[in-house]
């Protein structure tokens, strides 16, 4: 995806990327990607995946990330911010994360995220080396933080 247009299909945020965004960290914040991310939020074409809810209350849960709200406050803000939609989790994408072409880890989480913006004809926002490689290798459309 053209960093310099307007986005035309949906993006799904990382994990990562959703944490930053929210909590406009320097990750974010000095990357290209923030101007297509911002023109989709405009849109309301930004898109979150509930793996990535669970994955948040998870690092929460272990000390790995602190937020200044409570987790189901920091969620529920998160998700209620201009321009970002909670993607379905649907036993159809649960089922394709099983059965994703090529190589890929087998990390649950981000295969689900894969399958869901499969699914969504979303591209993946994400600075994961993995994922990154992946779309690279033309499964899913990523855009690179």
């Amino acid at each position: 995806m053209p960093r310099r247009t307007a986005p035309r299909q949906p993006l799904l945020l990382d994990t990562h990327t959703w944490i930053w965004l929210m909590n406009g960290e320097e990750p974010l914040r000095s990357s290209p990607a923030r101007r297509v991310i911002e023109a989709a939020a405009g849109k309301a074409l930004l898109r979150v995946s509930p793996i990535s809810v669970w994955e948040v209350g998870m690092l929460e849960a272990k000390g790995r990330i602190a937020l200044d709200l409570e987790v189901e406050a920091w969620v529920g803000q998160a998700l209620a911010a201009p321009g970002i939609a909670l993607a379905p989790l649907t036993a159809e994408i649960a089922l394709a994360s099983s059965r994703l072409p090529g190589a890929l880890h087998g990390d649950p989480a981000d295969r689900m995220l894969v399958a869901t913006a499969r699914s969504l004809g979303a591209a993946l926002v994400t600075r994961d080396k993995e994922l990154v490689a992946y779309g690279k290798r033309g499964f899913v459309p990523v855009l690179a933080v």
